[in-house]
C-alpha cells in the first residue's frame, strides 16, 4: 500500500489504519563517487576531479528541474526543525529535491570521502586557497558537497535554507553552537551582539593593501595601519563560501531584546564568507504569530525566489498546475518504525541517533525530593512553593554553580495518558523499540530514546496539554475518519482559520489530548505516526535558589503554581509546576543543570544591584547565600549589596521574608528596597523605586563599576531596563542609545 494513498482508501474503517504498517520517508539515496588522482594530467587535478565527478547520479531534470535544495535547522523545542521538514514536504511540488540536515550534523561530520572530496574540488581551481583548516574543512564539507549542487560538481553551486531560533538572551540553540562558533571564526564576526564590521577587521583578498607580512614559517602577521597587530581570529575569507546560494528564516520573540539575533548572524555571517543569498532574511515572532510569519515567508519570498531563480522555462508553469490538480488529502510519511517488543526483550539505541534537542532525556537523572513547603500565607488564593532536590548520587552530572538553572522534566497526568491510549487503541503495558525508516538513518534521526513502554512515551515525551501549533492540526487532519472533524482541524490551520484556531485552541488551553480524545475521536492514528506528529514534551527551567558553596548536594528552587479558569468554567494547571505540586518529600523528579549567564564579579568588592521581584527572588537568593559565605568563612571585603524586591503585599507574599531579614540584620544585604504593588491607591513597583533612587544608582555603577543581576517576568525586566537607561542618560549626561550601550556592559 502507497505512503500516499488516499483518505478514502485507507481510512474507511478502523480496522484499515490500526492495521497501517510504518511508513517510510524516501530521502535522498547516499551516492558515492571517487577521486582518482591523474599525476599525469596536464590540468593537474582539474582533469581527474572532473572525470570522477561525472560518476555523480543526476537527478531527473523533469521531476526535479529545481535540482538539490538543503535545509539546515538550528532548534532548542523542535519548531525550527518542524518548519524545515514543512518545505521539505513541498518541495517535490516545487521542482526540488530537498534533505534536511541537523546543524550539529555539519560539526559532526566523520565522512573523510566527504572532506576529501571538496578539498580535491577546491584544489582544482585556480587562484582559489584550499581550506586547510578543521573547522572550514567540515563546513565546506556539508554546505558546498559536491554531490548536492547545480549541474555538474566542478563549476555547480550548492543552495541552503537556514531555519534558525534564537535561545535566551540572544544566543545559539544548543545543536547550532559549534556550527556559530566557527561562522564567527570563519565570517569575523566576533561579537554575535554587534555585526557590523568590528574594528580593524580584514578579509583575505585586501591583505596586501593592509600590511600583511608573510614570514617564513608561513604564518602571517597582520598589522593595521598603525602597525599593531590584529589577532588571527579577525581574518575574513570572502571566498570561503563563493559556491554557496542561501536564504535564511529566523524564529525569535519580540519580548526580548535580542530579537531573532541568531538568524541576523546566520545571514550577515554566510553573506560575509562570499555566499550569495536567494531571498531577504525573514524573521518570525512568537509573541505574535510565529507560524503565519514563516507561512507569509515561505509562500510569498522563498519559493517565488527558488521558482524564478532555479526553475526554468515551463517547468514553473506545469509545476504549479500539477499543483493545484493534486487535492487529494494523503496521510503524511512516517520516518519512524516502531518494533513490539516481546518477553521484555530489550534493544539499546545508540544515543547518537537522539536528536540534539532532545538530548535533555538522556542527561537528565532521577532525585529525590528532600523538601517542600508553601512559601505564601494562607490567606493568599495562590501558590509559590520552595523545594529542595537532592543531587548526592549525581554529583558529576549535576555539579552546578551558583545561580545556575535547572531543567525539569515534567510529567503528562496519567489520567490523560490512559485516556489518550484509550482513544488511539494503545497497550499502555507495550514495550517497543523506535527505529528511523531505512531511508532515514542519519544520525540526530530519533526524537527519545527507546526502548520504552507506552506509556512512558506519552508521560515523558508527548506534549498532550500544550496548544498545538496550526500545523500540527493539519498534520492530525488525515487520520480524521469523520468528515467534519477533518474539516474543522484543516479550517483551523488554514491561514484563513487563524482567529477560529486563537480562540477553540490556544486561549482554550486545548492540547493534542483534548483532540484525540474529546474534540475530534474520530482521529485512528498508529503509535510512530503519533510520534511523528505530537510535539515533543519540553522541559522547564527554574533558576536555581540555591547556593553551590552552601548547598553543594541538593538545589534549591522557587516555583508558583500556575492556575487559571477556562472558558468553559474548567480549571487550567500548568503542567511542570502543578507536576510539581503533585510531588511530596521522598519522590522523584527528573531533572538536569543548565549554565546561567549570572556570575558574581570575580573582584569581591564590586558592589551588586539585585532587582529580582516575585519568583524573580530566586537567583537573588543564591547570590546572597554566596556572599554571606564569603563574608563569613574567606572574610574577603565585600562591596555593597543592594536588592529591590516585590510582591504584592508584605503579609501575603513576601516569600523568604524571615531569610531576607536575617541577611540584612547580619550586614549582607546592605540595602533592601520593598515594593508592596497593593498597599496603596496607586501601584508601586520595583522600577518606581529605582527611579527614585537614581543618583545613588549611578554613582554604584559609573564609580564602583556595579554588577546588576534582573530577573523576573519579561515586561518586569523590561521595565527596569528601561528605568536603568533613564538613570544613566540622566545622571551619566549620555544619549539614550549610549545609555544603552553602556548597561549592556553591566548587566
Amino acid at each position: 500500500m502507497s505512503a500516499s494513498s488516499s483518505i478514502a482508501e485507507l481510512l474507511g474503517s478502523p480496522q484499515v489504519v490500526v492495521g497501517f504498517g510504518a511508513t517510510t520517508l524516501v530521502l535522498l539515496a547516499t551516492t558515492f563517487f571517487y577521486l582518482k588522482n591523474n599525476e599525469g594530467s596536464s590540468d593537474g587535478g582539474a582533469a581527474s576531479t572532473s572525470s570522477a565527478l561525472e560518476k555523480v547520479e543526476e537527478l531527473d531534470s523533469e521531476k526535479y528541474p529545481g535540482g538539490y535544495l538543503t535545509i539546515y535547522y538550528g532548534s532548542q523545542t523542535g519548531t525550527a526543525q518542524m518548519f524545515a521538514k514543512q518545505i521539505a514536504s513541498e518541495s517535490e511540488s516545487r521542482g526540488f529535491h530537498t534533505r534536511v540536515v541537523d546543524l550539529q550534523d555539519v560539526v559532526d561530520n566523520e565522512d573523510q570521502r566527504s572532506i576529501s572530496d571538496i578539498a580535491t574540488l577546491d584544489a582544482s581551481h585556480n587562484n582559489i586557497d584550499v581550506v586547510n583548516d578543521d573547522d572550514g574543512s567540515l563546513i565546506r564539507a556539508t554546505l558546498a558537497h559536491p554531490h548536492y549542487r547545480e549541474g555538474n560538481a566542478m563549476e555547480g553551486r550548492s543552495r541552503a535554507i537556514f531555519l534558525v531560533a534564537t535561545y535566551g538572551e540572544g544566543e545559539p540553540t544548543d545543536n547550532a553552537q559549534q556550527f556559530v562558533e566557527m561562522m564567527k571564526s570563519k565570517s569575523g564576526i566576533r561579537d554575535i551582539y554587534k555585526l557590523e564590521d568590528s574594528p580593524g577587521l580584514i578579509s583575505v583578498d585586501s591583505c596586501i593593501r593592509m600590511g600583511v607580512e608573510v614570514e617564513e614559517d608561513g604564518e602571517e602577521e597582520k598589522k593595521n595601519d598603525s602597525g599593531s597587530s590584529l589577532s588571527n581570529d579577525m581574518v575574513l575569507d570572502r571566498s570561503f563560501l563563493r559556491d554557496l546560494d542561501f536564504a535564511v528564516f529566523g524564529l525569535g520573540n519580540k519580548q526580548y531584546e535580542h530579537y531573532n539575533n541568531m538568524s541576523r548572524f546566520m545571514d550577515a555571517s554566510l553573506a560575509k564568507c562570499g555566499a550569495s543569498r536567494i531571498a531577504p532574511l525573514g524573521l518570525g515572532d512568537d509573541d505574535d504569530d510565529l507560524e503565519g510569519d514563516f507561512e507569509n515567508w515561505k509562500d510569498n519570498v522563498l519559493w517565488p525566489a527558488l521558482t524564478e531563480k532555479f526553475v526554468k522555462g515551463g517547468a514553473a508553469d506545469a509545476l504549479a498546475a500539477a499543483r493545484k490538480d493534486n487535492d487529494v488529502l494523503e496521510l503524511p510519511e512516517c520516518p519512524y518504525e516502531v518494533e513490539y517488543l516481546k518477553d521484555g526483550a530489550s534493544k539499546k539505541v545508540d544515543l547518537d541517533m537522539i536528536q540534539t534537542s532532545s538530548k535533555h532525556y538522556v542527561q537528565a537523572m532521577d532525585c529525590p525530593i528532600v523538601a517542600s513547603r508553601e512559601l505564601r500565607d494562607p490567606s493568599d488564593p495562590g501558590s509559590t512553593v520552595h523545594m529542595e532536590i537532592d543531587i548526592s548520587k549525581h554529583m558529576s552530572s549535576l555539579k552546578y554553580q551558583t545561580a545556575d538553572n535547572l531543567g525539569i522534566l515534567p510529567k503528562n497526568d496519567s489520567a490523560l495518558v490512559e485516556l489518550v491510549a484509550k482513544s488511539l487503541g494503545f497497550d499502555l503495558n507495550q514495550l517497543f523499540h523506535l527505529f528511523p525508516s531505512a531511508e532515514e538513518s542519519a544520525k540526530h534521526t530519533l526524537p527519545f530514546p527507546t526502548p520504552c513502554t507506552v506509556r512512558d512515551c506519552l508521560e515523558r515525551y508527548c506534549d498532550l496539554t500544550g496548544s498545538p501549533r496550526r500545523s500540527d492540526l493539519k498534520q492530525l487532519a488525515p487520520y480524521a475518519r469523520d468528515e467534519m472533524d477533518r474539516k474543522a482541524l484543516l479550517r483551523m490551520s488554514s491561514k484563513e482559520g487563524k482567529s477560529e484556531y486563537k480562540e477553540k485552541i490556544v486561549e482554550a488551553h486545548v492540547g493534542i489530548g483534548d483532540i484525540v480524545t474529546r474534540l475530534c475521536p474520530s482521529i485512528v492514528c498508529p503509535l510512530e505516526h503519533f510520534i511523528m506528529v505530537c510535539p515533543r514534551l519540553q522541559p522547564r527551567y527554574y533558576t536555581i535558589s540555591s547556593s553551590s558553596t552552601v548547598h553543594p548536594k541538593t538545589i534549591h528552587i522557587t516555583y508558583a503554581l500556575l492556575e487559571s479558569e477556562k472558558k468553559n468554567g474548567g480549571k487550567f494547571t500548568g503542567l511542570c509546576s502543578g507536576h510539581l505540586s503533585s510531588l511530596s518529600k521522598g519522590d522523584m523528579v527528573r531533572v538536569f543543570v543548565r549554565d546561567s549567564t549570572f556570575r558574581l564579579p570575580k573582584q569581591p568588592e564590586r558592589p551588586i544591584i539585585m532587582i529580582g521581584p516575585g519568583t524573580g527572588i530566586a537567583p537573588m537568593r543564591a547570590i546572597l547565600q554566596e556572599r554571606s559565605y564569603e563574608r563569613k568563612s574567606i572574610g574577603d571585603a565585600q562591596g555593597p549589596n543592594i536588592l529591590y524586591f516585590g510582591c504584592k503585599n508584605r503579609t501575603s507574599d513576601f516569600i523568604y521574608r524571615d531569610e531576607l531579614e536575617a541577611f540584612s540584620d547580619e550586614g549582607t544585604i546592605t540595602e533592601l528596597h520593598l515594593a508592596f504593588s497593593r498597599e496603596q491607591a496607586e501601584k508601586v513597583y520595583v522600577q518606581h523605586l529605582l527611579a527614585q533612587r537614581g543618583a545613588e544608582t549611578w554613582k554604584l555603577i559609573d564609580d564602583g563599576k556595579a554588577s546588576i543581576f534582573v530577573c523576573g517576568a519579561v515586561k518586569m525586566g523590561a521595565d527596569v531596563d528601561h528605568t536603568l537607561q533613564d538613570i544613566i542618560a540622566q545622571h551619566g549626561g549620555m544619549s539614550r542609545e549610549k545609555a544603552k550601550a553602556y548597561l549592556g556592559k553591566s548587566i
